[in-house]
């Protein structure tokens, strides 16, 4: 499995692009706001022969759905959400503009929403949704068990957690969703919405979050 990392927006958010030999790929959190972000991860995929079969949000914030409009006008794939955050489907637009940034009148349409134990699939691989609110009511980790690859959106960080004082965050569901994290392998890869890759056996070690619960 390859796992190609873009940086993007004034938040610094983390947008994946995960393919296999098959030539299929899966985009998690397209978070690309600017123009040059969006023809980065747009050649790449083309430049490798990628075929899109998923665009998915781990959770609906908006630093992680400035880029969807752009994929769905390059390569028409619907993105797709947690059914939790159906309501912030829109938070995206409405800060693009309290912060100036460019308007577009054009919205990608939204494929089906998703929730705890969804499928994503790609060549030989599969992206499992595992629920984790707390960060978002529909916050949810992506885990490929066959590479101990976890995708953990804003719940899980290096040496951190996702923030719980947003709307929709909650404290006691955050301490919920570690305990299901602190159960994974221990040498599963973390690869977060923000920051530097860790693994599970690292953030037992370090993290005051994570070995709190």
């Amino acid at each position: 499995m390859k796992i190609r990392t873009f940086v993007c927006n004034m938040l610094q958010e983390n947008c994946y692009v995960v393919s296999d030999e098959s030539g299929e790929a899966v985009v998690v959190d397209c978070g690309a706001l600017y123009e040059a972000e969006r023809q980065a991860i747009g050649d790449y995929i083309e430049q490798e022969g990628l075929r899109v079969t998923h665009v998915v949000c781990t959770h609906a914030h908006f630093d992680h759905c400035f880029g969807l409009e752009a994929l769905w006008r390059r390569f028409g794939v619907k993105p797709e959400l947690p059914q939790e955050d159906e309501s912030l489907a829109d938070l995206d637009r409405q800060m693009r503009q309290m912060m100036g940034e460019p308007y577009e009148e054009e919205q990608a349409p939204l494929g089906p929403f998703y929730g705890d134990g969804a499928v994503f699939t790609f060549g030989t691989h599969r992206l499992v949704a595992m629920a984790t609110p707390g960060h978002s009511r529909g916050s949810c980790c992506l885990y490929c068990e066959a590479e101990d690859v976890l995708f953990s959106g804003d719940t899980l960080f290096c040496q951190s957690i996702g923030r719980t004082d947003l709307p929709g965050g909650d404290w006691m569901e955050m301490q919920r969703s570690l305990r299901r994290l602190a159960q994974l392998p221990p040498a599963t890869r973390v690869l977060p919405g923000h920051g530097p890759e860790t693994t599970i056996a690292r953030e037992l070690q370090v993290n005051p979050y994570l070995r709190k619960n």
